[in-house]
């Protein structure tokens, strides 16, 4: 499948550019984190760089229509919104400096808890009959 097939057009473009976004934002934070700053919260640092490949994942899989691997890579990030979120809230001391699940995805306006909810309605909504 291709960008044509029904998950990468009408919104689902809109969804691609988003988590294109995401790539580049979680990707160029966790990079200059883990660079400059990585012994003072390493695991902090360490689950940015997770979330921007699931996200770079994330925006690969809608643009080819690869459905099954977009299912499965967002219900990773939102379980990783939720425990990461959860854990943060919880244990602060754990994480010195935020993630981009942090507090929920606090720091990214709640976005990252809004997206994965929003891609999972869009890719069960255009199931194939």
């Amino acid at each position: 499948m291709t960008a044509s097939s029904s998950i990468g057009t009408g919104p689902g473009r809109a969804l691609i550019a988003v988590y294109g976004l995401f790539s580049l934002a979680a990707g160029a934070r966790a990079a200059v984190q883990i660079v400059g700053r990585f012994q003072e919260a390493p695991l902090a640092y360490s689950l940015s760089a997770f979330a921007a490949l699931v996200y770079i994942v994330l925006t690969v899989a809608l643009w080819r229509g690869a459905r099954r691997l977009a299912l499965v890579a967002l219900g990773i990030e939102l379980a990783g919104v939720l425990v990461i979120g959860t854990a943060s809230l919880l244990d602060p001391a754990a994480f010195p400096d935020e993630t981009v699940w942090s507090a929920y995805g606090k720091g990214y306006l709640f976005i990252p808890l809004v997206l994965p909810v929003v891609g999972l309605y869009w890719l069960l909504r255009r199931r194939r009959r």
